[in-house]
C-alpha cells in the first residue's frame, strides 16, 4: 500500500503539484538528451565505418538492455524505493552518454550503449511510475497525457537540435552536451518528494519467473506492434530522406512532436471518460497511414503530412495504453505494470531497428511498408482480443 507525503493528501485531485513539475522537468531533460542522440547515433556509426545492419544492431543493443533490466526495475521500485531506482538510472545514463565523447571504436560504442540502455530502463520505468503515483487516479489518463508532453516537447526540439549541433560541433562535444542535460535531470530528480512504498501485508510465495504484470499484458502487446514502426523512423528516416533527396527532416521531427502534443491534450480526457475503445483503432489507423506515406515519400509535403498523422496517432495511443496498463494493477504492482508496458516499447523498437536494418538492403521504403503491416496486425489483435471480451461480459450481464 502507498502513502502520500505530508500535505499531499489535501491536493489529491490536482495534477499540477510541486512533485509533478519536478518529475516533468526531470523527464524533459533526460528525454531531450536522449532525443538529440536518436538521429545522430546512426550518423556516428557511419562515421566510424559501420553499415546499415550495424546501425540496427547499435540501436537494438540499447533497447534490449533496457528491456532486460525493466522487470528488475519494477521489483526494485517496490522494494528499494522510487528515488533510489530513478537516481541510479539517471546516473548510469549520464556516465554512459558522456563516455561516448571519448570513444573511437564500434566495440566501445556497443558497450556504452548497453550501459546507456540499462540507465534508460531504470530511469524511464521509475519516471512513469513516479508520475502515476503523483497523478490522482480519477484523472490518470489526462495526467499521463500532460506528463507525456515533457517527452513530446523534447522530441519537438531534440532531434533537430542534435542534427544541428552534429553539423556544427564534433560528435564528442555533442555527447557532452547531452550528458549535461542528463545531469540537470539528475539534480531535479533529487528534489522530488517520493511516495513511501510499503510491502504487501502478506508476502506471497516467491515466484521464480515474475517478470511482468499480467493485468498490463493486453495493452503492452498492442504497444509492441505499434512501436516497431518507431524503430524504423528513429533509426533510418534521416538516411532515407537524404537518399530520396527530400528536404525537411528536421522539420519532420518538429511537426511530429507538435501533432503529438495536440493529441495528448485531448486523448487522455477521452480515455478517462470513454476508455480505450474510442482511442485505439483511430490512433493505430493514423500510424498505419503515416507508414504508408513514408514508404511512398515523393516530396517534403508528404513527409510532413506523415509526421502529422504519426504524431496524432501515436500521441493518442501511448498515454491511453499506459493508463490502461496500470489501472487494474494492484497498488504494490504499479511499478511492475509500468515495467511491463515500457518493456514492450523497448522490445518493439529493438526488434524494429534490427529487423529493418536487414530489410534496408531491399530499399528503405520497404521498412515503412513492413511497419504498416505490423500496425495492421495490432488493429486485428485489438478487435480479436478486446472487443469479443466486452461482448462476452455484456452477454453474461444480460443473463
Amino acid at each position: 500500500m502507498e502513502k502520500y507525503s505530508a500535505g499531499e493528501s489535501a491536493n489529491q485531485e490536482k495534477i499540477i503539484t510541486r512533485n509533478f513539475v519536478l518529475v516533468w522537468l526531470a523527464n524533459f531533460f533526460i528525454f531531450i538528451g536522449f532525443q538529440m542522440t536518436l538521429p545522430t547515433i546512426p550518423l556516428f556509426v557511419k562515421e566510424l565505418g559501420g553499415s546499415d545492419s550495424l546501425i540496427g544492431i547499435v540501436v537494438g543493443v540499447f533497447t534490449f538492455s533496457a528491456l532486460i533490466v525493466r522487470p528488475y526495475a519494477g521489483h526494485a521500485l517496490e522494494s528499494k524505493g522510487r528515488g533510489f531506482v530513478y537516481l541510479f538510472g539517471l546516473f548510469l545514463f549520464v556516465v554512459s552518454i558522456g563516455g561516448l565523447s571519448i570513444i573511437t571504436s564500434i566495440f566501445l560504442l556497443m558497450l556504452l550503449r548497453i550501459i546507456q540502455g540499462l540507465g534508460w530502463g531504470f530511469s524511464t520505468t521509475a519516471g512513469g511510475t513516479i508520475a502515476t503515483d503523483i497523478i490522482p487516479p480519477k484523472r490518470r489518463g489526462e495526467g499521463l497525457g500532460y506528463f507525456g508532453l515533457s517527452g513530446n516537447i523534447a522530441l519537438a526540439f531534440g532531434p533537430s537540435l542534435g542534427l544541428l549541433l552534429a553539423g556544427t560541433l564534433s560528435f564528442p562535444k555533442l555527447f557532452l552536451v547531452c550528458a549535461l542535460l542528463g545531469l540537470a535531470s539528475f539534480i531535479l530528480a533529487s528534489r522530488i518528494q517520493y511516495k513511501k512504498v510499503e510491502q504487501a501485508q502478506e508476502k506471497t510465495k516467491a515466484i521464480s519467473f515474475d517478470v511482468f504484470e499480467k493485468t498490463a499484458v493486453k495493452p503492452s502487446v498492442l504497444l509492441f506492434f505499434i512501436t516497431i514502426s518507431f524503430g524504423g523512423i528513429a533509426t533510418f528516416l534521416p538516411i532515407y530522406a537524404e537518399e530520396k533527396g527530400v528536404p525537411g527532416i528536421q522539420l519532420y521531427f518538429f511537426t511530429f512532436a507538435i501533432a503529438l502534443m495536440v493529441s495528448r491534450t485531448f486523448a487522455g480526457r477521452i480515455y478517462d471518460r470513454y476508455g480505450h475503445k474510442y482511442i485505439f483503432v483511430p490512433g493505430a489507423g493514423l500510424v498505419g497511414i503515416a507508414m504508408i506515406l513514408l514508404g511512398w515519400l515523393p516530396n517534403m509535403f508528404t513527409l510532413l503530412f506523415a509526421a502529422v498523422c504519426y504524431g496524432l496517432g501515436f500521441g493518442a495511443l501511448q498515454p491511453a495504453l499506459q493508463a490502461w496498463a496500470v489501472e487494474k494493477a494492484p497498488k504494490n504492482r504499479k511499478g511492475m505494470a509500468n515495467a511491463t508496458f515500457f518493456s514492450s516499447f523497448d522490445l518493439g523498437v529493438g526488434i524494429g531497428a534490427i529487423l529493418f536494418g536487414q530489410i534496408a538492403v531491399f530499399g528503405y521504403a520497404w521498412i515503412y511498408y513492413t511497419a504498416a503491416l505490423f500496425v495492421f496486425i495490432s488493429i486485428l489483435l485489438y478487435l480479436r482480443l478486446v472487443i469479443p471480451s466486452k461482448r462476452k461480459r455484456g452477454f453474461q450481464g444480460n443473463l
